[in-house]
């Protein structure tokens, strides 16, 4: 029975046998103080410990708990997607499985929706975690991906967050995008507020991510970047370069032909001329790209009722989109 209820909590987790317990304890601790109704996801993203021998035994003994065991471990973000997939909650609140994140902070995050926000943010102002591989990276991170998106933030490496229902069900998440998700939801067009939330040193277990990382999130980065702003019109991307590349080309060839022809300049052995032929055909296929790229943009979109705007309310009349 699809029974909704007010709030759910995601909590993705991967060998965490260590702090699950503590975990639940002081969600149910903070959650049971409130009047309101909820459900935890524990989503076992393929633990080889006792992790979800664990949440199974919480479950048992806790009907606010759902658990989703997947057959192997495929990362954060399809964990992520999977509790957006499986929460009834009108308000979805995510959050880290390794006590780092601190439960008592989730009233701040619901206080705040009930604003009238559609995404609040978690910002770890006081980050328990080493300056020089994590904390460093992390700044500078956040902010090359506030100014390529546009949406500033200052942690977006924070799992705490929450989310409208509304939002949520409208977040498609790939790869390793599950940090981006403001700036993904930004697409259909979201008022976001930022609050400060305390944050753990880790006490149980290590940490799952390390520097290596940096380089998944700079391609993870072009991806959104590209989604944001030509995901409905590649020929504008696709096109400019090759418009650009083509009348280079044609520039140089222009006056390789004048030097020909006026000054008596050959053009045997001239890598220009090679140059410029090279920059001509490179301007076709990109444009060529961009006009594939339409094509399958609108069979994606026709062929699955994809729509290309997200109506937020309608008022004036009985009926509603």
């Amino acid at each position: 029975m699809n029974t909704q209820v007010d709030v759910s909590i995601i909590v993705p987790l991967y060998n965490e046998e260590g702090n699950v317990q503590e975990l639940y304890r002081e969600l149910h601790s903070v959650l049971d103080s409130h009047s309101c109704t909820y459900e935890i996801l524990f989503i076992n993203d393929g633990s080889t410990d006792r992790t979800a021998d664990l949440i199974k035994e919480i479950c048992r003994s806790d009907p606010h708990v759902v658990v989703i065991n997947f057959r192997r471990n495929f990362g954060q973000t399809a964990a992520m997607s999977a509790g957006f997939d499986y929460s009834r909650g009108d308000i979805v609140i995510t959050m880290d499985g390794d006590l780092q994140n601190d439960p008592a902070d989730i009233p701040k995050l619901l206080e705040k929706i009930r604003e009238g926000y559609d995404v609040v943010a978690g910002w770890r102002h006081k980050r328990q975690d080493p300056f020089l591989n994590r904390r460093l990276p992390s700044m500078i991170a956040n902010r090359v991906i506030s100014w390529i998106t546009g949406v500033v933030l200052h942690d977006y490496g924070c799992t705490l967050k929450a989310f409208r229902k509304d939002v949520a069900e409208n977040i498609r998440l790939y790869g390793e995008m599950h940090r981006f998700i403001p700036a993904i939801a930004s697409a259909i067009g979201i008022s976001i507020a930022e609050v400060r939330v305390n944050h753990r040193p880790r006490q149980r277990g290590k940490s799952k991510y390390g520097i290596s990382r940096t380089f998944r999130v700079i391609l993870d980065l072009i991806t959104v970047k590209f989604l944001m702003s030509y995901s409905h019109r590649p020929i504008h991307v696709f096109g400019l370069i090759g418009m650009a590349s083509f009348c280079l080309g044609a520039l140089i060839s222009f006056v390789l032909i004048v030097q020909r022809q006026f000054y008596d300049i050959p053009l045997a052995d001239r890598p220009l001329l090679l140059l410029a032929i090279l920059l001509v055909f490179i301007g076709i296929q990109f444009v060529t790209f961009g006009l594939i790229s339409e094509l399958q943009i609108r069979t994606y979109h026709e062929s699955q009722n994809k729509p290309i705007y997200y109506v937020k309310q309608v008022l004036g009349r009985e009926s509603t989109l």
